[in-house]
């Protein structure tokens, strides 16, 4: 335990010590800034025109400028931006021990390899979480100072569920960013699965598949299709979970067995 929390010391340090975390903080912070914005040109379309905030052909099919639509619009936001945002911050935590060349001397001090791992994850898991509730938080205070209608406490209830759900099956599917972070020694491999995930989850749901492939979960969650009881099954999660502990898994089998001398 003491190894463990010496090494959650470290990584949290390193995050701290960073731009990244405000950089992804700033990031994230775009979905509910602009879902703010489509409220106010949903709420009068005319004036948003003559403000010059939209063209004046511009076709606007986004739905009406309530609590509703605007909830949705984040839920949708934290599981597909997620998706990218989240790798950015796994991909950080995992590929700068290689990009930075210290990989040697981390793994030289005298605590256990699966100590820094779970250590690196936690970092990861505390840091995502942080920016969705950031994100929800800004989110209720935009929608607030826009003035939409449609308030009542069994929509901030579900909306709490869609949007933290949302968040939290696709943190629950980073292990495999980390992996590709540790076999790809740096940062490419672990972008171009994240990229490569994003795609394929929107060709599954498109396919009638998303319910089957983890990584289109999330979004389903947020109601991008339609409400999620429809859409998804007990197997969605299983297979979410199974995919994570999988994730986990082979992370930590790499650096507890790979040649790091390289």
């Amino acid at each position: 335990m003491n190894a463990y929390l010496a090494a959650l010391q470290t990584e949290s340090l390193k995050a701290f010590r960073s731009k990244v975390p405000v950089l992804t903080m700033l990031g994230f912070f775009i979905a509910p800034l602009i879902g703010g914005l489509f409220m106010v040109i949903l709420k009068d379309p005319e004036a948003a025109k003559s403000m010059g905030l939209i063209g004046t052909k511009a076709q606007l099919t986004a739905g009406v400028a309530d609590w509703p639509t605007f909830f949705n619009l984040l839920a949708q936001a934290t599981a597909i931006g997620g998706a990218i945002i989240f790798a950015i911050v796994t991909t950080w935590v995992f590929g700068r021990e290689f990009s930075d060349h210290t990989v040697k001397e981390l793994l030289s001090l005298p605590t256990s390899r699966e100590a820094i791992i779970a250590a690196k994850f936690t970092v990861i898991v505390l840091w995502t979480l942080t920016l969705t509730l950031l994100s929800y938080g800004l989110g209720l205070i935009v929608g607030n100072a826009v003035v939409i209608p449609g308030w009542s406490s069994e929509l901030l209830r579900s909306a709490t569920i869609d949007i933290l759900g949302a968040g939290i099956l696709t943190i629950m599917l980073l292990p495999f960013v980390a992996f590709l972070a540790s076999i790809g020694r740096g940062f490419m491999a672990a972008f171009g699965w994240a990229i490569f995930t994003v795609a394929i989850a929107q060709i599954a749901v498109v396919m009638g598949w998303g319910s089957w492939l983890p990584w289109s979960v999330p979004a389903l969650f947020s109601g991008a299709v339609g409400p999620r009881a429809e859409v998804l099954g007990m197997h969605s999660y299983i297979i979410v979970a199974l995919s994570s502990a999988i994730g986990f898994f082979i992370t930590f089998y790499w650096w507890r067995n790979a040649d790091q001398t390289k």
